[in-house]
């Protein structure tokens, strides 16, 4: 079986997703088209030799809707030849592009492909794509889970309790991944990265002076009456301060094959190692990262010891930290160039974002090992493991 190799990797500065946001003038379609572009330009890839793009886009309505990934070619200026479809993992959706690429580079059917992602969250709200008065679950999930099942933001309350994680803990966690983004913008690591768009070169969330006295004061973000009657051991501890906020944000990677970037001449940044994808409860639906990493882990006959770097998506911080009691996961190790609650979690876009980081991360600290996985609505998670070359 042939390697999947990672050739390049870029995103845009993840702006804020609300009307007023350094990016929200910018339709998702362009959003991604300029990170496309930037792709095959810095690589100097000819985009004709593209087999396939494969996009990651959640609310997949308004404009989003209609396979934004081909319109996004299309406006790169690809040729039409080139074809692309989209995909809904929900906020692993660009993850699972990933995956999708490089296992067909793997079993032979590509050659050259890119995995991306894209979501516009000031122009396609989150949940726009459940119009109001409809049930995107019907019947047999009803009679499933009859107590009915509960929005991300109680899953997240449900997590807290469970594994016994207190407010200042995971304020404390909020604040080290700010810390942490600053650091990395102050000492140049995201250059590499970044393609900026219409004079926006930052991330527009990172809060350098962000502190726990300040994230102390902020109000619980999810208090419902009828949830805190039906589980009364929710201490209502999530607040926007400890978890990600809303943005807009595109970002691509190139795939391809070891013997098809030598012969291109590309230099492999990364290979794409082991894959693993599972499901688990769908209340308590942000919990799949353990078991993906446990999967993935055993996949990739290593132990957790092997790997060097951690991507996990900081949907909340009560994620990573259930995540990291778990499987015993050196801190130090996890998101070192800050997490989502500082850079931004434009839904769609994150997968491949994180995968971005973390290509870039291993390369510039000399690392080998890189392990990334996300939580995902309805009880699923996606898990990779990268490895330098």
């Amino acid at each position: 079986m042939r390697e999947a190799v990672v050739v390049e990797a870029v995103r845009t500065p993840m702006g804020k997703g609300r009307p007023n946001g350094a990016l929200a003038h910018v339709h998702p379609v362009e959003l991604l088209a300029h990170t496309l572009r930037t792709l095959v330009e810095r690589s100097g890839v000819d985009p004709a030799l593209i087999d396939d793009v494969i996009g990651g886009t959640v609310d997949q309505v308004g404009e989003q809707a209609m396979n934004t990934t081909r319109y996004a070619l299309l406006s790169a200026g690809f040729p039409e030849s080139v074809p692309a479809t989209t995909v809904d993992r929900q906020c692993g959706s660009s993850q699972q592009a990933v995956h999708f690429a490089a296992q067909g580079v793997m079993a032979g059917a590509y050659d050259l492909v890119v995995a991306c992602g894209v979501e516009s969250m000031s122009r396609v709200p989150m949940g726009a794509n459940v119009p109001a008065g409809t049930d995107p679950f019907g019947p047999g999930v009803a009679a499933r889970y009859p107590d009915g099942l509960v929005p991300q933001g109680i899953s997240a309350e449900l997590i807290a309790a469970k594994w016994s994680l207190s407010r200042e803990r995971m304020d404390a966690f909020a604040v080290s991944s700010h810390r942490k983004a600053a650091a990395a913008w102050e000492s140049g690591r995201f250059d590499a990265e970044i393609a900026p768009l219409d004079g926006v070169s930052r991330d527009e969330c990172v809060r350098p002076a962000s502190s726990v006295e300040v994230l102390a004061g902020l109000r619980p973000a999810y208090h419902d009456p009828a949830f805190a009657a039906r589980f009364p051991q929710i201490e209502w501890n999530i607040t926007a301060g400890n978890a990600s906020p809303v943005n807009d944000g595109a970002s691509a990677v190139l795939i391809t094959s070891a013997e098809t970037a030598a012969r291109l001449g590309l230099r492999p940044l990364a290979r794409l190692h082991s894959f693993a994808v599972t499901g688990s409860d769908p209340l308590l639906m942000l919990t799949g990262v353990i078991p993906a990493t446990e999967k993935v882990l055993r996949r990739a006959s290593l132990s957790l010891k092997d790997i060097d770097l951690f991507e996990v998506n900081e949907a909340f911080a009560s994620v990573v930290l259930a995540w990291q009691q778990e499987t015993g996961a050196d801190l130090d190790k996890v998101n070192v160039h800050g997490g989502a609650i500082a850079l931004g979690h434009p839904l769609g876009a994150s997968g491949t974002r994180l995968t971005t980081t973390l290509v870039h991360a291993l390369r510039e600290r000399g690392a080998r090992y890189g392990l990334q996985t996300m939580c995902e609505a309805g009880g699923l998670a996606n898990a990779m493991i990268l490895e330098s070359v």
